[in-house]
């Protein structure tokens, strides 16, 4: 049978997230600080227009490209936060979540070979994305020493003549890193001199904790050459809804939408009415989640101090990105330990490329209460690692001595 299987589909690893968390749902009492998933309920009036419209029989299929009414929004929505002036008949589509936009937006552009520069570490489905689309992934390793932001160099230094386009992510899964303006002008520069395209992945847009967000289509000449990618589910807490949405130009989304018209035919309707009360009246809620992501983000930052664990300071999203190199472990072996020794569930930093092998990934969308006692085991564990590797030099010590 696996000869009738699609050769890139058999080259393709399964999710580096869900396996360790498929073993920590068998552990009693885990604390998983894993899934990038609000701890918040939907907030109420947006859950309650989504019953009044059961209630309504709002159960049919919307055109193809979303309700008429959350386009208009999502376009009012942009404009005032960006500046940005989108058509909504002919530039938005609503979308099953922000993962359909990027798949749908990398099957509209990318024919066989093109390639397309992934900077890492990155989501885990953007590498997948771009090999089922028949694309070439061509990774840059950004790091901690520049602040995990993607520089001019190194732009221009991974540039062939194959090169399609440009897919980034800021606030950033997994390292909690942002392009503030002048970084994103920097690469808006290089990608226009190269004729590019981008597509921008700002599902974390409502999650900045330095100053707001600066979306790269908002740049002199990227309009015309971006595709952005936004959603519900972070900024809204409504991540069982399913509902994102793209905007780029006419051009681009006109095939988009024909690939979304025979996979998807519409996002969930109901889904589609409850998001536009979230964007007509939750600017409130985001405020009130994000100031307590906030705090989480300072408790962590603070505790991760005490214990000696190096860790870059993120400043959006709502995760952190510790170094873990000096215990001389893979983040798959360290993340696996310290699920065994302490019941703490958390993501191995490879999972989201080679280069986050030195660090494991942290969600801190959980209570404070469970990231305190989640801190307490981490801290055991990391003293005992401490421990086991100075008693190990002490003996090494002890033998040359000898």
């Amino acid at each position: 049978m696996r000869d009738m299987i699609c050769d890139k589909i058999k080259c393709i690893k399964p999710s580096g997230i869900r396996r360790l968390f498929d073993i920590a749902n068998e552990i009693p009492d885990v604390i998983s600080l894993g899934v990038g998933e609000p701890d918040f309920d939907t907030p109420w009036h947006i859950r309650e227009e989504g019953i009044y419209a059961l209630q309504k029989g709002y159960t049919f299929y919307t055109s193809n490209s979303g309700l008429a009414e959350l386009r208009d929004e999502i376009c009012r929505c942009v404009e005032r936060k960006y500046g940005l002036r989108y058509d909504s008949s002919s530039e938005v589509i609503v979308t099953i979540g922000g993962s359909e936009a990027i798949d749908t937006a990398l099957r509209a552009i990318v024919n066989p070979g093109d390639e397309i520069i992934c900077p890492e570490p990155c989501f885990v489905s953007y590498k997948p994305c771009i090999i089922l689309s028949d694309g070439v992934p061509v990774t840059i390793e950004l790091s901690a020493a520049t602040d995990f932001k993607l520089t001019r160099g190194q732009l221009e230094g991974a540039i062939t003549e194959k090169t399609k386009a440009l897919l980034i992510s800021y606030p950033n899964n997994p390292t909690g890193a942002i392009m503030e303006r002048k970084d994103l002008e920097e690469i808006a520069d290089v990608v226009i001199s190269h004729d590019l395209l981008v597509i921008s992945d700002e599902i974390y847009s409502e999650l900045s904790y330095n100053g707001g967000h600066d979306s790269i289509a908002s740049l002199p000449g990227m309009r015309e050459r971006t595709v952005l990618i936004n959603g519900f589910s972070k900024a809204y807490a409504m991540t069982g809804w399913r509902l994102g949405y793209a905007l780029a130009p006419a051009g681009i989304m006109e095939y988009m939408l024909k690939i979304h018209q025979f996979a998807i035919m519409s996002a969930p309707t109901i889904s589609q009415y409850a998001a536009v009360d979230a964007l007509k009246n939750g600017d409130k809620d985001i405020e009130q989640m994000r100031a307590a992501y906030d705090q989480r983000r300072r408790y962590l930052m603070e505790a991760f101090r005490e214990m000696g664990l190096p860790c870059f300071e993120p400043y959006g999203a709502f995760y952190a990105f510790p170094d873990i190199s000096e215990f001389g472990m893979t983040s798959e072996d360290f993340a696996t330990e310290l699920l065994k020794a302490q019941k703490v569930a958390v993501v191995p930093g490879s999972a989201f490329g080679e280069c986050g092998d030195n660090y494991v990934r942290i969600s801190y969308a959980y209570s404070i209460d469970e990231l305190k006692e989640a801190v307490k085991r981490i801290a055991s564990f990391i003293a005992d690692l401490r421990a086991s590797k100075n008693k190990a030099r002490h003996q090494q010590t002890a033998m040359h001595v000898l």
